[in-house]
């Protein structure tokens, strides 16, 4: 294949911006102003440098120790925290805080103060800001961290392994950028319960904040720098404690956990972790509906994260410990009778391996149980049939055992439940034959091998070498098979006579990153969330104060905001993941607010789509518009303001109270834009140019279409596809839309033919 001429992604890149074609994406967050808290870098009573017992001794009154609880009101993890600001605030790191958990603060005088609002919290720095019931705190002064030198002296205080207001001394030893942030590196001892303690300098300033999660070993840590905590304090994202434990906390109408663990939910799974409090670790959640009287069908899908762990069904129980388990344990699968709540009570039915179970992937159990038997199944192989009767209750639901960490999807309890119908012989022959039985080589076998060890190893060597050709092949398949998948159905809902649903296309885009993604479940969280809107307002309530209620519930309530400091990760344009994380660009932001105020039942509200920003507008008619800030907490801007806003990333005026609406259409394009945007800058072009196959696919029209393959020309010639280029080329110069300089693209297509 030849090469094409190193000018030539140059010249797409030219016509590109000329023509205006296609979209850039969105920069980075504008600076946002400091507000004179007390931040100070120096104290008039700390003149001069202090030693470790002065530093001890002042800091102190400030630290703080929190505890979380599960929501069976065990007894959790357990960090640090300093005081910031004598009227309630105090930081921390967000993993000490937990995913919706609730929530212990208690004071160096003992007492034990309640939390009541996440203040601010930010993902990718891991930091906290929790609000809490007390006043006249003692608050410890920020720093500047980036003026700190390395081999500066520091102290970090803190609660390790539960041992509180502990003191240890060491230097800054490095600065190192992990994952995108500078981070303080600490040559001191930093164990678990050191967790969002301050790292102080000889001052008494904080300097950083204690992040264990990043240990390496026992005598170095790393710590967040305090110029990030002071950033987050100036934008804070507020979040009370009520809504921060009910996100991500499952129905308790539909389950009820026993013996403690972490169980939570996401859209579309139940997610486990942290051991639970029976004997082994054990701890399970019901299902509060019970079972039909047999026959009925039970199934789930369960992924590990550690294959030493153990997780799957239970059935036939009653309302304490006595039921049945099927579940994966050490790559096996094991069926159990638990009669009582220790391991005397257990009967082990049967531990099996089975080919059908897939370590590491998503397994699917299912149980049938009949009048007289029970059959258990992993990705529809039986496993087990037993006859076992000495448990015949109707509870039926989840369970986990030791320390494992697990999620599970697709819970089901029926008469029948429905499975995939398999592929047709002729088609797996067609995809590559049937599989091929493991080998089986005895001692003897392998002794025999080793009498000609030369011929051995040569062809072992190209079996693997053909093995492993084989897998890249089919896993390639199975990804071109889910990309057009995607763009069908993307493209078939783009195209829907009644128009689009914009949320659902959104998902859409997310699932091409996604395969695993369900989306009607994130569907049905914007109905809850637009139904908890309708729910506080007045009957009288006009389409203003409705529009306002819906900037409290999900800015100043649930802490949906932008992500300044995580601003090109690509979670950030999956609207799941900012449904899942509170926090996303201004276009998904917009997809998010716009959509939860449709089901709402607010009308006329619309993207505005700035050069390098997004807006949302709301303007029934006979009312004044108003332009909503969606990734600044739904701030209100006037039509200069956001001129400015445009003006400033397109280097021309921009004139928004002119501006169409975008269309769902424009919208998709938009976020597919971006992606293709972030991950050609992170991983370069075979990876963007996935979504460059779905921008043509949903161009909508000629002209915008040869935008698209022009951009998808460039991608393909980066990648040495010159094939792949010339057919986007031709399909150019053929279909000749207006607007597009038809010469120079075919001096292009010659320069890739070698004329």
């Amino acid at each position: 294949m030849k090469r094409c001429p190193v000018w030539f992604p140059a010249c797409i890149a030219v016509l590109l911006l000329a023509d205006g074609l296609v979209a850039g994406p969105v920069p980075g967050s504008r600076p946002w102003p400091t507000r004179g808290r007390a931040t100070n870098t120096t104290r008039a009573d700390v003149p001069t440098a202090l030693t470790t017992e002065q530093l001890a001794a002042r800091a102190r009154p400030s630290l703080v120790v929190i505890s979380n609880r599960g929501r069976d009101g065990a007894a959790g993890g357990m960090g640090s925290g300093f005081v910031i600001d004598a009227g309630g605030l105090v930081a921390t790191s967000l993993h000490v805080v937990g995913e919706a958990r609730p929530l212990d603060v208690r004071l160096a005088d003992g007492r034990t103060v309640a939390v009541t609002a996440i203040h601010a919290f930010d993902r990718h720095t891991d930091l906290a800001i929790l609000r809490i019931d007390a006043k006249d705190l003692v608050p410890l002064p920020l720093g500047d961290s980036d003026a700190l030198a390395v081999g500066a002296e520091i102290v970090a205080l803190g609660n390790p392994l539960g041992l509180e207001n502990s003191v240890v001394a060491g230097v800054l030893s490095a600065r190192r950028t992990l994952d995108e942030i500078e981070m303080l590196q600490v040559a001191m001892p930093i164990e678990p319960g050191n967790s969002g303690g301050p790292v102080i300098d000889r001052l008494g300033r904080v300097q950083g904040i204690v992040n264990a999660k990043s240990l390496l070993t026992r005598n170095l840590g790393f710590a967040t720098p305090a110029k990030l905590l002071k950033a987050l304090w100036e934008r804070p994202n507020p979040v009370p404690i009520a809504v921060w434990v009910r996100s991500g906390a499952l129905d308790a109408a539909d389950w009820e956990p026993h013996h403690g663990a972490s169980w939570r939910g996401k859209p579309g799974r139940i997610l486990v972790d942290g051991a639970g409090s029976g004997f082994g670790g054990r701890a399970f959640l019901l299902r509060r509906e019970t079972a039909p009287e047999p026959p009925f069908e039970i199934s789930v899908s369960v992924r590990l994260d550690d294959e030493a762990g153990a997780a799957g069904l239970v059935f036939l129980g009653d309302d304490g410990d006595r039921h049945y388990g099927f579940y994966p344990t050490g790559g096996q699968l094991r069926l159990t009778a638990f009669e009582g709540a220790d391991v005397y009570d257990w009967r082990i039915l049967g531990t099996v391996p089975s080919t059908a179970y897939r370590r590491g992937e998503w397994n699917q159990l299912r149980v049938r149980v009949e009048t007289n038997r029970i059959v258990c199944l992993v990705n529809d192989q039986t496993v087990f049939a037993s006859t076992d009767k000495a448990l015949r209750g109707r509870r039926v639901g989840l369970a986990k055992f030791r320390d494992t960490a697990a999620q599970f999807r697709g819970f089901a309890v029926g008469r029948e439940l429905p499975s995939p119908p398999p592929l047709s012989p002729s088609l797996v022959l067609a995809i590559g034959g049937p599989d091929v039985p493991e080998s089986r080589l005895t001692e003897a076998d392998v002794a025999a091998l080793r009498t000609n060890l030369p011929a051995a190893r040569g062809f072992l060597a190209e079996r693997a070498r053909r093995l492993e050709r084989e897998s890249s092949r089919l896993r390639e398949l199975s990804s071109r098979l889910h990309r057009e998948s995607v763009r069908d159905e993307l493209a078939g809902e783009l195209a829907r006579p009644g128009g689009a649903d914009l949320a659902r296309a959104a998902l859409l885009v997310a699932r091409l990153d996604l395969p695993e993604l369900e989306i009607e479940p994130y569907l049905r969280r914007l109905d809850a969330l637009a139904g908890e809107a309708r729910s506080r307002w007045p009957a009288d309530a006009g389409a203003a104060a409705r529009l306002d209620g819906l900037r409290t519930l999900l800015f100043a309530e649930n802490g949906f905001h932008g992500s300044r400091h995580d601003y090109y990760n690509r979670a950030n344009s999956r609207l799941n993941d900012v449904i899942d994380d509170r926090e996303g660009l201004p276009i998904t932001l917009a997809v998010l607010f716009m959509e939860v105020a449709r089901r709402a039942g607010i009308e006329h509200v619309y993207g505005v789509p700035l050069p390098g920003h997004f807006l949302v507008k709301h303007a029934p008619p006979g009312s004044d518009e108003r332009l909503l800030d969606v990734f600044d907490g739904g701030r209100i801007l006037t039509h200069t303001e956001a001129d400015e806003l445009g003006s400033e990333y397109a280097g021309v005026p921009v004139r928004s109270e002119f501006m169409a609406p975008a269309t769902t259409r424009d919208i998709v394009v938009r976020m597919l834009t971006n992606l293709q945007a972030f991950s050609e800058r992170e991983e370069g072009a075979a990876t963007a140019l996935r979504y460059a196959d779905l921008l043509v696919a949903v161009a909508g029209d000629r002209r915008a279409e040869a935008g698209q393959r022009l951009e998808r020309a460039r991608l393909r010639t980066q990648c040495g596809d010159n094939d792949g280029a010339r057919e986007d080329l031709r399909w150019i110069l053929d279909a000749a839309p207006p607007g597009v300089d038809l010469e120079r693209i075919s001096g292009m297509y010659r320069a890739l033919r070698g004329e």
